[in-house]
């Protein structure tokens, strides 16, 4: 009976739609005309009806209107309008080519949308950026940077100085389900997080969904950060680079056959180890990658793209430790237009991600990796002007490799071990329908269904009382169970399976053209997690599936906005409060141990998580002076409590901060463009200081002084903050020449804040006094980067 009743609360709006006999479609693909590179998100406006809607991520558009004559206005951020009249007699494919604006002190550099249908879309909990308006942004080291761009939007923070990937709205790294041209990238920072792995010259679009998701995106519960990568120049050959102090990149682009077919080639490189080696530092940090892309226009109802990345990072730490890890992917995919109405997208993806450690004092070499499969089915389905079906279907296999064990030479007491690898397979199938209902309420809703298997060839452990963690009552301490048996499942025969349900929900109610209220929930599944739980600025980075003892991830969050536009767009306030909650968030017992663990059950407890909170963002879109002030409250919180009332669970049972729950979050970001030779940009950032643990005190054992601590994160480290300015220089920015060129002068933290990593105790030998000591990762940075195009 559920599953009924919400499948007619899905179809609802669909019945409800009656089709004239006399309309017609009017569809097509929206270019750059320079290089005709498909744009995403550019808005059609018909004024004589007031209806509009905007291109999906391939550049298509479609909509439906009764026969007549049109007035057909299209619009994007930083392009000439186009407008155009079009006598509608039957169905017509009308393509339009964009030119971009020429610079003026008076451009708009910073804007989402168009005003009206910004605030009349059902979407909220999203932050769409060009990479025009991220360009704009202080220049770190030299190059702008895609990651560092969504750290300034409220609900979005890094955990500490030096680390890697980002945290949205309380959520964990792993919950970021991060997509680049549709394939999972698992490690998002190059560098200690100091550079993304997203080459902001090769990155055409993004898209950050914190809430209201899509039912076309699964299998994460803090968000989705959705980016695509350019096609290439099909008119002419361009190269695009950059030579900096740390690092250089290149982009080069063109046609393979005019018209038809392009490719996009960038690459990128440190090479400061270079100079520490040869000033006698045998600390070695290092990057590199490469993105790639071709594409072929078959016909005008078919086209082809086969893209990929390959990126390494490797850092060597003296006599402590070696560290090295990377992502790569391919993908084929293939457009296809049906009819005027439907368009469709399919794709066959490979991912990777490897992680290696060698801790050299231990003598052990130690890699684990993950590989998956997926392959991917979208419709996109233009029933009307007020409503737009998309479905799908995704199948997911994964391999996982927990850990490879090597000595790391003859003097290593370390005996060579593999960890048994463990396989999976998620499927999903969604449907869902953004429906205009009245001239001020509109919809998006759909649902998803996804399945999730673990698959043999493996021995899993069996316990008594199927308890991997068991509670010594008389240390009363937490730990490791001790399996009484093994079952061997044999190859693809399945260990266990879960499937879940997950409805979202999106809603507008435009007060009128500058003003809007909107609401979503939308449910989530995560069936893989990051084992991780160190704060060192090379994490240990381990990928497991749900089992019979650490169970997919269940989110259901809320959340309501008030939108309004000012002066004609001019200004723009965003606001949002949020709740969320999540079933079996796993934690680990005191004194984990993750590296080369054979049985990673035992060291975890399930509890639950919760996060709320509000958001603003005020934005000025236009001027000489473009920028936003973004700010968050929030609190993100766990709670573990005992399998029965004779266990405390952690910290007793009660809730206790997440470890990148962040009170405060305030950022400050702007761009000033002076003269058409000068501009220059600075952000402002401010987070309240990261969960921690300190010692409550110490005690001797064998003339040795051990630290006893206090219940788990009821403390913080010292608050975070750093100001970035960069000034870019073009000599001749009205230049016809093919060569052109700019400098970019930039200052990573200008006043030199040492912003504390995490806080090592330790005894002071010739005092014999406790010490607290503040681990910082950066101060001041400066750096020059000429940037060129040709």
């Amino acid at each position: 009976m559920r599953y009924k009743i919400v499948g007619m609360v899905l179809f609802t709006g669909i019945s409800c739609v009656a089709y004239a006999q006399d309309k017609f479609t009017l569809s097509g693909t929206i270019t750059i005309k320079t290089n005709t590179e498909t744009i995403i998100g550019a808005s059609i406006f018909i004024p004589e009806v007031k209806v509009s809607t905007v291109t999906n991520a391939y550049g298509f558009y479609s909509i439906t209107l009764p026969k007549g004559a049109y007035t057909i206005v299209v619009s994007y951020v930083g392009f000439e309008s186009i407008e155009d009249s079009i006598p509608l007699t039957g169905n017509i494919r009308k393509n339009f080519s964009m030119v971009e604006k020429g610079k003026t002190l008076d451009e708009v550099v910073v804007k989402y949308n168009k005003a009206a249908n910004n605030i009349r879309k059902p979407e909220m909990s999203v932050n769409k950026l060009s990479i025009a308006t991220i360009k704009k942004m202080p220049a770190v080291m030299g190059e702008v940077d895609v990651l560092k761009a969504i750290l300034q939007l409220p609900g979005v923070s890094t955990g500490q100085e030096g680390a890697t990937g980002f945290n949205v709205r309380g959520g964990s790294v792993d919950g970021n389900l991060v997509l680049l041209d549709e394939a999972v990238v698992y490690n998002t920072s190059h560098l200690f997080g100091f550079f993304s792995v997203f080459n902001s010259d090769v990155i055409k679009d993004l898209k950050l969904y914190k809430g209201g998701i899509p039912a076309n995106f699964g299998g994460r519960t803090s968000s989705v950060l959705d980016i695509y990568q350019k096609e290439g120049n099909n008119k002419e050959y361009h190269a695009t680079g950059g030579i900096g102090a740390v690092s250089s990149r290149l982009l080069v682009e063109g046609p393979i056959v005019k018209d038809k077919s392009s490719f996009v080639v960038a690459g990128r490189s440190s090479y400061a180890h270079l100079f520490m080696k040869l000033a006698g530092n045998d600390n070695s940090i290092s990057f590199y990658d490469l993105n790639a892309k071709l594409n072929y226009k078959i016909n005008e109802n078919n086209r082809i793209y086969l893209s990929g990345y390959f990126g390494k990072d490797n850092m060597e730490f003296s006599n402590f430790f070696t560290n090295n890890y990377g992502n790569s992917f391919i993908n084929l995919r293939w457009n296809h237009h049906f009819s005027d109405k439907l368009f469709s997208n399919g794709s066959i993806i490979y991912s990777k991600y490897d992680y290696g450690l060698k801790i050299k004092y231990v003598g052990i070499d130690w890699a684990s990796d993950i590989h998956n499969y997926n392959l991917k089915y979208d419709l996109s389905h233009h029933i009307s002007s007020q409503l737009v079906l998309n479905y799908g279907i995704n199948s997911i296999y994964y391999q996982f490799n927990p850990g490879t064990i090597k000595p790391m030479d003859a003097k290593s007491p370390i005996n060579p071990d593999q960890i048994e690898r463990k396989y999976a397979w998620e499927n999903a199938v969604y449907v869902s329908a953004e429906q205009k209902l009245t001239k001020r309420v509109s919809l998006n809703y759909g649902l998803r269904y996804s399945h999730f298997q673990r698959l043999g060839e493996q021995h899993v452990n069996n316990y008594a009382n199927n308890q991997a963690v068991v509670f010594n009552r008389d240390l009363q301490i937490y730990e490791e169970g001790k399996p009484i048996s093994t079952t061997h499942y044999g190859k693809n025969k399945k260990i266990v399976d879960f499937g879940n349900l997950e409805p979202r929900l999106a809603v507008s109610y435009a007060i009128n053209d500058d003003q809007s209220i909107k609401a979503s929930y939308n449910r989530m599944s995560q069936y893989i997690h990051l084992i991780s739980n160190t704060a060192s600025v090379s994490p240990l980075d381990i990928w497991a599936p749900s089992d019979q003892f650490l169970k997919p991830e269940i989110l259901d969050q809320v959340a309501l906005g008030y939108f309004r536009n000012f002066r004609n767009g001019k200004y723009s306030l965003e606001t949002e409060a949020f709740y969320k909650k999540i079933s079996n968030k796993a934690d680990y017992i005191d004194g984990a141990e993750l590296i080369a663990h054979k049985a990673i059950e035992q060291v975890l407890l399930n509890g639950e998580g919760r996060a709320y909170g509000l958001e603003v963002m005020l934005r000025k879109n236009t001027g000489k002076l473009t920028g936003w002030l973004s700010y968050t409250l929030s609190r993100a919180e766990q709670r573990t409590p005992g399998r029965d009332a004779s266990e405390p669970g952690i910290n007793n049972g009660q809730w206790y901060r997440a470890n990148y729950d962040k009170t405060h979050h305030l950022s400050l970001t702007g761009a000033y463009q002076l003269t058409k030779k000068w501009s220059f940009g600075g952000i402002f950032t401010y987070q309240t200081g990261k969960a921690a643990t300190y010692p409550i005190g110490k005690y001797a054992y064998q003339d040795i002084t051990i630290a006893n601590y206090g219940e788990r994160n009821v403390n913080s480290l010292p608050a975070y903050h750093h100001l970035d300015l960069s000034a870019t220089y073009t000599p001749k920015p009205d230049s016809k020449k093919r060569w052109k060129g700019e400098w970019v002068f930039s200052i990573y933290n200008v006043y030199n804040r040492g912003n504390a990593a995490s806080i090592m105790y330790e005894q002071n030998r010739e005092t014999g006094l406790s010490e607290a000591k503040r681990i910082s990762i950066f101060g001041i940075v400066p750096s020059v980067t000429y940037n060129f195009r040709f």
